[in-house]
């Protein structure tokens, strides 16, 4: 009974948007006998400044067993010295991955959700044409499918959690980002972007009440969060 339900699952295209550590397992072993997996992630989406950013990644077994090992998991679970270390661990294994940023202008124009969905897309088609495009599976963190992308797409809330190529794909978006938030904080110095990478905190909120906005902080965001003209 439950092979038939994966192979319907599989075969429709289909899939359980919400799925415990065993059913992931589970559609993931036969995902495995037709696709290479992909993950895609997104860091920044709730920042008030700082562009978005997406990467996508694809692990051998041999990789994702090391990465394992490493303590690889979504990166929010991680502390930074553990991303960072996860992160040099995946360049010298020769993990594939691409990420890629939109910035605030496009957040500004089509809201931070399809711009983080847009990112997605350009870090996997980035990552597809590293793999000589080859049949993959992508499988998206959260509930939404990538527009415009024309690739077998499982959309799975807490993916970061669920599936190593997911949290792989986090950590790159969020060292990758927040390495550019530290170049910022040299620019715009009143935020400290090194310290809170453009999240709403308490002293960023009130560096943006004394010194107002800089060009990198995302204006109708902050206009909504904050009680500022």
């Amino acid at each position: 009974m439950r092979e038939n339900l994966l192979f319907n699952i599989i075969d429709s295209n289909i899939f359980p948007k919400r799925a415990d550590l065993q059913d992931a397992k589970d559609i993931l072993a036969e995902l495995e006998q037709k696709f290479l997996i992909a993950g895609t992630d997104e860091a920044g989406r709730g920042a008030l400044a700082g562009p978005v950013c997406a990467a996508a990644a694809y692990l051998t077994h041999d990789q994702e067993q090391e990465l394992l090992a490493l303590g690889l998991k979504d990166s929010k679970k991680l502390t930074q010295k553990s991303r960072e270390k996860i992160f040099a661990a995946m360049q010298e294994l020769g993990v594939l991955f691409a990420y890629s940023f939109v910035n605030i202008e496009v957040i500004e124009r089509e809201n931070i959700l399809n711009a983080s969905l847009s990112a997605m897309r350009r870090s996997v088609l980035k990552l597809l044409s590293k793999l000589n495009n080859k049949d993959i599976c992508v499988i998206v963190d959260g509930n939404m499918r990538i527009k415009d992308l024309n690739l077998t797409q499982w959309p799975l809330i807490k993916a970061d959690l669920l599936i190593p190529a997911v949290s792989a794909a986090s950590v790159i978006a969020k060292v990758t980002r927040d390495n550019l938030m530290l170049r910022l904080d040299e620019i715009y110095k009143y935020y400290n972007f090194a310290k809170n990478k453009g999240y709403p905190v308490k002293e960023h909120i009130e560096a943006i009440r004394r010194y107002g906005l800089s060009p990198v902080h995302r204006k109708s965001f902050c206009r909504k969060i904050i009680n500022i003209k």
